[in-house]
């Protein structure tokens, strides 16, 4: 009987047999490959509703499983292991323990949106991706990622003064990851833009550096904007019962 998408089986969980006979036919090697049988004991009947509950993640129930978004992703294209499509069908299922041993990959998504493009039923998968990535932080099954670390420093900057300064961004997110500003790619591009920026734009860019500029009366903007990101994180630890657990019920 053959083995439909063989590759998203784990390894551990497929076993061959060395040396078989059946009925006088040498079965051996490929042609007696088992699946281990298991107990799914972690399914988690609220998955797709929690991360339903998240931005990016409200279509999910829209998908039929065509592998459009898989078959145009450009991750995939690099790594076979990134597969939108089988992590929406996990969280469909309520396979949490499933969708975790690939939680370490599924905050790569580079946010291209060709499997957005790709999906004939409005699924919006690469906001599923996010959505999904933003599950394992709040629940606690990894850390922040890099992408979530840049989303929150660019975020704070925009909430607090209606602006954005890019070499702060840069700098706060490098030191947040644990990564030096000289990297040779980083002074190739600076020193590259140096040469070519007007002299006035260099002295803009370094006098932001000191002096972060503002937005005008920025003050009531600001209130309104915390307010609302309040009620979200609030509604997002209701949702995956996060409430309760801080406050130990």
């Amino acid at each position: 009987m053959p083995i439909h998408e063989k590759s998203l089986i784990r390894p551990e969980n497929l076993v061959e047999q060395d040396e078989l006979v059946v009925d006088g036919i040498d079965v051996s090697g490929h042609w007696s490959t088992f699946i281990t049988s298991r107990a799914v004991t972690d399914y988690n009947e609220k998955m797709q509703d929690e991360i339903a509950g998240l931005a990016g993640g409200e279509f999910i129930h829209r998908c039929w499983q065509c592998g459009s978004c898989t078959n145009a992703c450009t991750i995939n294209a690099l790594n076979n292991d990134f597969n939108p499509r089988y992590w929406i069908y996990l969280i469909r299922m309520g396979m949490e323990e499933e969708l975790l041993l690939d939680k370490d990959i599924i905050w790569q998504c580079v946010s291209c949106n060709k499997c957005t493009y790709a999906c004939p039923r409005d699924v919006n998968p690469e906001g599923v991706m996010k959505a999904t990535a933003h599950w394992l932080e709040l629940k606690g099954h990894t850390p922040k990622s890099p992408s979530m670390i840049f989303d929150e420093g660019f975020s704070e900057q925009v909430f607090k003064t209606g602006k954005i300064e890019d070499g702060l961004v840069l700098r706060q997110f490098f030191a947040a990851t644990g990564q030096k500003l000289t990297q040779t790619w980083l002074v190739s591009m600076v020193v590259g833009l140096i040469k070519r920026m007007p002299l006035t734009m260099l002295t803009r860019l370094g006098l932001a550096t000191f002096f972060r500029p503002r937005t005008s009366n920025w003050g009531a903007a600001r209130a309104a904007i915390d307010e609302y990101v309040s009620e979200k994180r609030n509604e997002n630890h209701r949702l995956l019962g996060l409430d309760k657990m801080e406050d130990g019920r």
